[in-house]
């Protein structure tokens, strides 16, 4: 008599047990994906509290809330004639978010192009999303090209700009909403004391300094007081919105710093300026808020809260939330 054992897998049972592997994989990956989404979105609204205490403690020395870049009125008063491209909030945030020396190498009065080029080439971790940006990979390059702007007309024309790079962010201060217009109009919402969020465009006030008109301090202040919505009933910061071929790209993803570059660090949102419902949703005529967060956006409010905001939205409770002082309070139940 003979005995035959069999030793290892036949060819089928080999097969059945890869094709089980393969079922708990597909079970398992979009959990795991799930889980880290959740870790980043979390690291994401960490971010921006940390940004909104910052930004407290400023409010809190300077009496008013920081300005989101000099920028003169359509038709500018003697004295408020300067400022346009020096740099952004985001610089005045750098010593509240103990960034002191960073900091020191910047000069709040002179353009963007003349700031040390390793400041403005210094990307940080608390101004990007985990979800879109690494430190690695938030700088945006030069820019020499045409462009589609709005004109006074109503009609769309072109401009040649000419941008220096640097860091780029995922985070945007509140300029408010569209109401004041984008029509090429004196009131339009980008000039200086339009703006009706708490991270405004501001006159500055001139002075003479190494031959050149240069601003001195911001005047259109924003003060605890002038927000008589209530902080909590408006925001602070929020997620911009773009898509991934547009990351690092003027104008939709530009370098945070750069005053002369409005939608790399401020936004609005309302009516004709929604939230984005998908990170490849094309961007509008006029750049709002948007998220890769699966359904939802990050905001912090002006007490520092910080939450996520459902991107179905309404554009008209979207713009209450947008504006500080329209007399419109938004139940948490709208949100």
């Amino acid at each position: 008599m003979s005995r035959n054992n069999r030793i290892g897998f036949t060819l089928v049972e080999l097969l059945v047990v890869i094709a089980i592997i393969a079922v708990l994989m597909g079970l398992l990956l979009p959990a795991v994906q799930f889980a880290r989404e959740a870790a980043r979105n979390s690291s994401c609204l960490n971010n921006m509290r940390q940004i909104a205490l910052a930004t407290a403690n400023f409010e809190s020395a300077q009496k008013a809330f920081p300005p989101a870049r000099f920028f003169q009125k359509q038709f500018p008063a003697p004295g408020l004639d300067c400022g346009g491209n020096e740099p952004s909030w985001f610089v005045r945030m750098l010593p509240y978010l103990e960034q002191d020396n960073l900091y020191k190498k910047w000069d709040l009065s002179r353009p963007y192009p003349e700031q040390d080029p390793t400041a403005m080439s210094t990307a940080l971790p608390v101004y990007l999303c985990p979800t879109r940006h690494s430190v690695d990979s938030a700088n945006a390059p030069p820019v020499d090209a045409t462009i589609v702007v709005r004109l006074p007309c109503g009609c769309n024309g072109t401009m040649q700009i000419t941008m220096v790079g640097g860091a780029t962010g995922d985070y945007v201060g509140n300029h408010g909403d569209p109401t004041p217009g984008a029509n090429g109009g004196p009131n339009d919402y980008y000039y200086g004391g339009n703006g009706n969020g708490l991270i405004i465009s501001s006159q500055a006030r001139c002075a003479f300094r190494d031959g050149f008109l240069r601003p001195t301090t911001w005047v259109d202040r924003v003060q605890v007081s002038s927000v008589r919505d209530g902080l909590s009933n408006t925001f602070l910061i929020g997620e911009l919105q773009v898509r991934p071929q547009d990351l690092n790209t003027m104008p939709y993803n530009g370098p945070l710093f750069n005053g002369e570059d409005l939608s790399a660090f401020a936004r609005v949102g309302g009516p004709g300026v929604p939230l984005t419902r998908t990170r490849d949703q094309a961007p509008g005529t006029i750049l709002g808020f948007g998220s890769w967060h699966p359904g939802t956006c990050n905001f912090a409010f002006g007490d520092g809260s910080v939450r996520g905001i459902d991107t179905l939205i309404d554009t008209q409770t979207l713009g209450y939330l947008c504006n500080r002082a329209d007399g419109q309070v938004v139940a948490d139940s709208n949100l």
